[in-house]
């Protein structure tokens, strides 16, 4: 068997709400980066359990507790201590991009040798290419919800396009998505080479997942998304679809959430993830950190020193989308 996902599912003393949240990890990650952070403190699962969400905890299939079977799932890929100092811990001192200098919040140095950044690596683990990820988690998350029932969707980074795909595939278990700094930006993918951003194109071929979604008029290898692209105040292109746009209709009746923090580099981007969103019909809210006086935050901000701020934000607004329950 492969494909299999490990889910731990967490109640809260008093359960307050009436759909268990979906914590699902992104690249290099297992759902440990939910439980705790590098300095010790209590992790976001925990935080909303306190406010009442059960929570469902998953391994994404062949990472961590969701069995790898090397023969059938290829190379692996490894994320170099370098690159983690350079996207998530310590961006102030790499200045990659602009406003890298504000990131002020990881626990620590951020460098190899602090305690805080040899805990965060010692939880990182070999991954398998996104393409095949996304096909795996679209039905193990869709199998997941079959099993629980409706439930919210709780993404970060690589894990933004299973929250599409898995929205997709189930939209009448989906009760809201929140997606902390989804994978982007549509179509392409950004790499960030000596402070400047290169695109390899096209990566995403349904904008924001490389695997199918279902678009009105449908997609079809005839009849593919068309994009066009348009300068950004970044230094990346920006691609939307070319109008008339295609709409995804199973996606447009779920409360949406994107949160961006201030000095990491899906700054650049997110606001294009969310522009092509709302162009095919999907209803986004988009919260940039600093305009809730959240300020100096990464990409890794759900293990970060006001991590705690954050998770209230998301549990804020989840509260105002799903009606409260008394158990």
């Amino acid at each position: 068997m492969h494909g299999q996902m490990f889910v731990e599912v967490l109640h809260p003393d008093r359960r307050r709400h009436p759909w268990p949240i979906v914590l699902i990890h992104g690249s290099g990650l297992t759902g440990t980066c939910w439980m705790t952070t590098p300095d010790g403190r209590p992790g976001w699962a925990n935080r909303l359990l306190d406010d009442g969400w059960c929570v469902a905890v998953v391994d994404q299939p062949t990472r961590g507790r969701s069995a790898l079977h090397p023969s059938l799932h290829g190379p692996l890929r490894v994320m170099s201590p370098e690159k983690v100092e350079f996207l998530f811990t310590a961006s102030s001192k790499h200045l990659g991009w602009p406003g890298a200098e504000n990131h002020t919040q990881w626990p620590g140095a951020g460098h190899r040798g602090d305690p805080q950044f040899d805990a965060f690596y010692a939880s990182m683990v070999p991954y398998i290419p996104d393409a095949e990820s996304e096909w795996l988690m679209r039905a193990a998350g869709a199998a997941l919800l079959d099993r629980i029932g409706p439930a919210v969707l709780l993404t970060h980074s690589q894990a933004g396009a299973f929250g599409w795909l898995i929205a997709d595939a189930r939209p009448d278990l989906t009760q809201g998505i929140v997606a902390v700094e989804p994978v982007g930006p549509p179509r392409d993918a950004v790499d960030l080479r000596g402070g400047t951003a290169v695109s390899h194109a096209p990566a995403r071929p349904f904008g924001v997942t490389i695997a199918p979604l279902e678009y009105s008029p449908p997609v079809s290898e005839k009849s593919p998304l068309e994009f066009e692209g348009f300068a950004t105040d970044w230094a990346i292109l920006g691609w939307r679809q070319a109008t008339p746009a295609r709409q995804l209709p199973n996606l447009k009746k779920i409360p949406t959430l994107v949160i961006s923090a201030e000095a990491s580099y899906h700054r650049m981007y997110d606001h294009l993830t969310v522009g092509f969103l709302r162009q095919a019909g999907v209803e986004v809210d988009h919260i940039l950190l600093e305009d809730r006086d959240i300020y100096g935050n990464g990409h890794m901000m759900m293990l970060e020193k006001n991590s705690d701020q954050i998770v209230d934000v998301i549990s804020g607004w989840l509260e105002r989308q799903c009606s409260s329950i008394k158990r």
